[in-house]
């Protein structure tokens, strides 16, 4: 049965993916987003748009929308301890003002796109739900911030809302893939090497206690990522608030990614190597067991050449276009 959602961020990347996956499967649209991280052409085609913050959520969301799927955020973690106050507004005020939009309307289902970050450095690995949180930025205890008010609706409001952790999102789906402003996230950067746009990849410790030295981190296609979102909505219960691990459950060291985007390019990618960064784990990496339990999720891309392999088409995509 075909529904109507709204989807906060679903300019960016995604947003901009689960945006699309929900039209294919037959339901209407409304993307909210203020461009400010977002690119008007990722907006899928026949997606409703407003221009517009989530802290206004009020003045279009109503009764006639059956869930919110909520993406408007900051979401740059070295930004965030430079600008602290710009993370506790835009994540923090921005999702207080649209839970009271949903109170308003009466619209009782959410599903949010929290992260990773909000555990800081792992007690254990893999990574469980169970785990103490306590993140090391304002990026993570802004996320962190937001579960809690989200846990708080739903006991005293009924609110029907799951949360979704990411771990490391890549690869891309037809034209919609990273394009972060600077770019900070390992795949992307490594293809700019392989496109000529940078010289060499930093690689910032090769000490840590992993098998080749280098960091190691949990990869998940965002069309996987999608398909959780989906999963999500129909999984949602009222007065409860889920939180879920998305990722692959299998880790890939730096090293690794790096070698791998020579073998999918057929690009040497020089390296360059750095001293540790403070506060980077070795190793992170998500057990996805209460994902696969509640939702009925399983990564069905796990493969990090595939990842690669989609991420590099797009960024030759962009590469033409520019």
């Amino acid at each position: 049965m075909s529904k109507k959602y709204l989807v906060t961020g679903g300019a960016g990347y995604v947003g901009s993916v689960v945006a699309a996956h929900l039209l294919e499967a037959g339901h209407e649209v409304t993307v909210l987003d203020d461009l400010s991280t977002g690119f008007r052409e990722g907006v899928p085609g026949g997606a409703r748009f407003i221009e517009g913050r989530v802290q206004d959520a009020a003045r279009w969301l109503d009764s006639s929308y059956d869930a919110v799927l909520h993406f408007a955020a900051s979401s740059q973690v070295g930004e965030s301890v430079a600008k602290p106050e710009k993370y506790w507004d835009n994540n923090v005020g921005g999702s207080m003002a649209l839970l009271g939009a949903m109170r308003g309307a009466g619209v009782r289902t959410l599903v949010f796109s929290s992260t990773a970050a909000t555990y800081g450095e792992p007690v254990s690995t893999p990574i469980t739900e169970t785990d103490p949180t306590a993140p090391t930025s304002p990026y993570g205890a802004t996320k962190l911030a937001v579960d809690h008010m989200i846990s708080g609706e739903c006991a005293a409001h009924g609110l029907a809302a799951v949360s979704l952790r990411y771990f490391n999102v890549a690869g891309a789906y037809g034209s919609r893939g990273e394009r972060h402003d600077p770019e900070s996230h390992l795949i992307p950067l490594v293809l700019q090497v392989a496109l000529g746009k940078r010289e060499s990849i930093l690689v910032f410790g090769e000490d840590y206690p992993t098998p080749d030295g280098t960091c190691v981190r949990d990869y998940i296609h965002v069309a996987d990522l999608a398909e959780a979102h989906l999963r999500a909505l129909d999984a949602a219960s009222a007065g409860e608030h889920l939180i879920c691990n998305l990722g692959n459950g299998t880790g890939f060291s730096v090293r690794e990614v790096i070698e791998t985007v020579r073998k999918v390019t057929g690009h040497p990618v020089p390296e360059l190597l750095a001293a540790r960064r403070d506060g980077d784990p070795a190793v992170l990496v998500a057990s996805a067991r209460r994902a696969h339990e509640r939702l009925a999720w399983t990564p069905n891309r796990p493969d990090l050449a595939g990842i690669v392999e989609d991420a590099w088409a797009f960024a030759r995509e962009k590469e033409n276009e520019a």
